[in-house]
């Protein structure tokens, strides 16, 4: 019934461009599969046709990416046809395992892309293949790369040689920028404000190169706290801060070190710059523990479903898997607030 169901909306989202209105993402593809994994798999095809509705068509291929200029047509929404067509050609030449790994190296430096919804929708994607290797999930996961490598956005970097720190300590040093110039529009409209000379250190501030599970945790659990921290105009940003790296997650244990190690690093950046964005509490004031907490699970997939918000929806499946890693009690706090507070 779910592989049935995840199939046919992944069919039906095939159909619809990977962006709508200006500059909106299409979370289409990952909240259903985010709804599946809650269990939810009932209610997936109808919410998708309520999502559909507004979506566009897709873009076409108009000028064909060759193997050796894919570099110079990063980051160019444009070509975004051109870039679904590149993938859905390597997708039917190579293993998908063998197209991540390489592309995650490649595409990591950008993975601010799309308020870091290339990397959120290639590994939704990339979990459903896990699960079965079907025509629709392949076509998904070229498309995920390619909204990723169509709306690259690397960030200010600037190297300092100073000694990393824990993600913590070092989220206390990154400045966060002025009132006068904090946008409430695209996320990734609004970090291009950021500057290498304040901003750019923060890609070595913390130690983000060790064990997987270690470092992405440290990262969730931290930024679960920013988002509760943050909450009203910010809310969305932080959700973000928390679904990207939950995302690299699923993405681990089909990567190489060498491609895991720069991704995490990438994508400590992104969330850094999350907060030096959006940012209005200092870190040392957010003090929320990290018990467990009794609730029920089926109730508050149910809840995210009833929003029918594709934020609240993917949030709270993040929540979740990083609850029963962690027992952390923020996370569920956290997908709670989202379900209240994100409603469509």
């Amino acid at each position: 019934m779910s592989e049935d169901a995840l199939d046919a909306v992944l069919e039906r989202f095939a159909a619809t461009g990977p962006e709508f209105g200006p500059g909106l993402s299409n979370h289409g593809p990952m909240a259903s599969e985010a709804l599946v994994a809650l269990g939810r798999a009932d209610a997936v095809e109808a919410w998708a046709e309520d999502y559909a509705k507004n979506l566009l068509e897709p873009v076409g291929e108009r000028n064909a990416i060759e193997r050796d200029e894919w570099r110079e047509t990063l980051g160019d929404v444009r070509r975004v046809g051109d870039w679904i067509a590149y993938f859905r050609r390597q997708v039917a030449e190579n293993p998908w395992p063998e197209l991540l790994d390489v592309w995650v190296a490649r595409l990591s430096p950008g993975i601010m892309a799309a308020a870091t919804h290339g990397v959120i929708r290639t590994a939704h994607a990339v979990r459903a293949l896990y699960a079965g290797e079907t025509p629709q999930r392949l076509q998904e996961f070229a498309t995920g790369l390619a909204y990723w490598a169509a709306r690259y956005q690397g960030l200010p970097v600037r190297t300092t040689g100073s000694a990393p720190q824990p993600m913590s300590a070092a989220l206390k040093d990154i400045p966060r920028i002025d009132d006068s110039k904090r946008s409430r529009f695209l996320i990734f409209e609004a970090v291009r404000v950021l500057e290498a000379e304040d901003f750019g250190p923060a890609i070595d501030m913390a130690a983000t190169d060790g064990p997987a599970d270690a470092v992405i945790g440290e990262m969730t659990r931290l930024f679960v706290r920013q988002y509760l921290g943050n909450l009203g105009a910010a809310s969305i940003g932080f959700v973000h801060s928390v679904t990207a790296p939950s995302a690299l997650r699923l993405l681990v244990p089909h990567l190489s070190d060498a491609s895991r190690t720069t991704a995490q690093r990438y994508v400590w950046q992104a969330c850094a710059a999350l907060y030096a964005t959006y940012g209005r509490v200092d870190p040392s004031l957010i003090r929320i523990g990290a018990e467990p907490v009794e609730f029920d699970r089926e109730d508050l997939a149910a809840r995210a479903l009833e929003a029918r918000d594709e934020h609240a929806i993917k949030f709270t499946e993040a929540c979740l898997r990083e609850y029963d890693l962690s027992q952390d009690g923020a996370f569920i706090l956290a997908a709670n607030d989202a379900i209240g507070r994100l409603r469509r």
